[in-house]
């Protein structure tokens, strides 16, 4: 009887942790159908691209050149995070060569490295009164030719206040891949749906003064996302385009990219936490649906899920198949196992890579989780310093 209880529980807390993510994929694919359609009028407002950098010497050149072979030329805002090495240097000089590379430049400098956030908060302090688009870009990002043409394009619609691109990854290991579409189609969806709250900031635009530095929170990460979902609860669309795409290579290790994962989940989870209050709002319609499945996913689906193979590790010590539920329960957890395991070495094939990819990501989550617990913010990180040598070796 007792281990029919523990199977009970069990199943009850994989459904659970596992109902968001059926419920959302189902949602967003048929959300997806209406196609999102870029207006093709021109904006013609300005652009000012905001680049922040640490220690990025070694591409910093490489950067520049990119941006100033859009078709469309911009203002540029560097925003250096105290770096230790010659990014500032490399910057001044390469302006200095190239003069006629941007509309205008202007470079600040910090005395101290204070995260990413901070550094996004002090630019968009600086660019309080700014009346264009500001497109906000990672130094190792490469935007496709065009890209900042189409955003502008994006801004004739009255609606639409942020605009993100749509990952090309290099370096993807074989459940990456999966992971990527699955990502793409959920933000996309949501985007055609109403709004994403996700958006990611190696190609994020959205329209001045919709976003204050107030808006954001200097001890988490995850700014893209921030910037997203406040541009929306301001009253404005933000979406993904999948047709407006960037470049860039993913981390060189598995455990460097689970490293990178763990850190952009704390972002969300503590993004997610902070706007609990309109997980059920009738104000914000749609977009408050999109919010609480979201925070479902990210908050309490790991925790169910860990409750759940902690519970099955304890049915299967203490009491052994004796019915055909606990003979099914031990099979699918047999194939959670096997999925999970070969997943995350990266080794996942037909059959168990979306299930493989769940259950990494949720890993990953649970591990954000304890660390904000525990009180351990990775608003601060280790630069990925392989990625940076690989993309100067091209």
């Amino acid at each position: 009887m007792a281990g029919e209880w523990l199977a009970y529980g069990e199943f009850s807390l994989a459904v659970i942790g596992l109902t968001p993510f059926a419920l959302h994929r189902w949602s967003c694919g048929k959300w997806a159908k209406s196609r999102l359609v870029c207006p093709q009028d021109d904006s013609e407002l300005a652009i000012t691209v905001l680049l922040p950098v640490w220690n990025e010497g070694l591409i910093i050149e490489k950067k520049l050149a990119s941006l100033a072979q859009q078709s469309v030329k911009v203002n540029l805002l560097l925003i250096d995070s105290a770096s230790t090495d010659d990014t500032l240097s490399k910057s001044r000089t390469w302006l200095e060569d190239f003069p006629n590379a941007f509309t205008s430049h202007q470079i600040i400098a910090m005395p101290k490295r204070l995260g990413k956030t901070t550094a996004v908060m002090q630019a968009l302090d600086a660019l309080e009164g700014n009346d264009g688009i500001i497109v906000m870009t990672d130094a190792d990002a490469t935007l496709m030719a065009g890209a900042l043409e189409r955003v502008r394009r994006w801004f004739s619609d009255s609606q639409i206040g942020a605009v993100g691109g749509t990952p090309q990854r290099i370096g993807e290991f074989g459940g990456e891949e999966v992971h990527r579409n699955m990502y793409t189609l959920l933000r996309v969806g949501e985007s055609a749906h109403d709004s994403t709250p996700f958006l990611e900031g190696s190609l994020l635009a959205w329209k001045s003064g919709l976003v204050k530095s107030s808006d954001l929170y200097a001890t988490a990460n995850a700014d893209d996302a921030q910037i997203a979902t406040a541009v929306r609860l301001n009253g404005r669309r933000a979406i993904q385009d999948p047709e407006l795409t960037f470049t860039d290579q993913m981390p060189l290790t598995s455990k460097e990219q689970r490293r990178q994962k763990v850190r952009r989940g704390q972002g969300l989870i503590r993004l997610l936490s902070r706007k609990r209050k309109f997980w059920f709002s009738k104000k914000e319609g749609r977009f408050s649906k999109i919010l609480g499945r979201n925070a479902w996913m990210h908050l309490l689906s790991p925790l169910a899920i860990a409750g759940g193979a902690i519970i099955a590790v304890l049915r299967n010590v203490t009491y052994l198949p004796d019915s055909n539920l606990m003979v099914a329960l031990s099979a699918i957890e047999a194939y959670c196992l096997l999925a999970w395991t070969f997943t995350r070495i990266n080794k996942s094939f037909f059959g168990i890579r979306s299930a493989g990819t769940i259950l990494c990501g949720l890993e990953n989550l649970l591990v954000a989780l304890i660390l904000a617990g525990r009180g351990k913010s990775l608003h601060m990180w280790d630069q990925h310093s392989d990625v940076r040598e690989t993309l100067a070796e091209r």
